[in-house]
């Protein structure tokens, strides 16, 4: 049986995993937090806020974010939206010099799979 979101979910911090969005609601579960389970294959646990920079690193990438897509309930993101980014994704922005920052009291502590806390730490910003 899938794991579902879990009220004791934790943050890169190790503490309670906290909102990254409502507006727009982001999220694989779509409840605007980074939470993760067996089914998201992508790791959308990066609580990321968004720049122009990355949204053009990410739709070079074959990821348009930016674009709305009505039929899908997404209204296309713009720079200063957080939203739940694949951790892969973040990483390969982080690579790229271009890796927006992040909210790490709501960006899921599976993240620490792709990147080391000390990294995650130097594109923080307040929660």
């Amino acid at each position: 049986m899938p794991k579902s979101k879990s009220a004791t979910a934790k943050n890169v911090l190790g503490t309670e995993l906290k909102e990254c969005s409502q507006e727009p609601m982001t999220g694989f579960f779509r409840d605007g937090c980074c939470n993760t389970s067996n089914e998201d294959l992508g790791a959308h646990t990066v609580c990321a806020v968004m720049t122009a920079e990355f949204l053009e690193f990410s739709k070079q990438a074959g990821n348009d974010l930016s674009t709305p897509r009505p039929e899908f309930g997404f209204p296309g993101l713009k720079p200063g939206d957080r939203w739940c980014l694949c951790a892969a994704r973040w990483a390969e922005a982080l690579e790229d010099g271009r890796a927006p920052r992040l909210v790490l009291e709501a960006t899921h502590e599976r993240t620490l799979e792709y990147a080391p806390l000390a990294t995650l730490k130097r594109y923080a910003v307040p929660g």
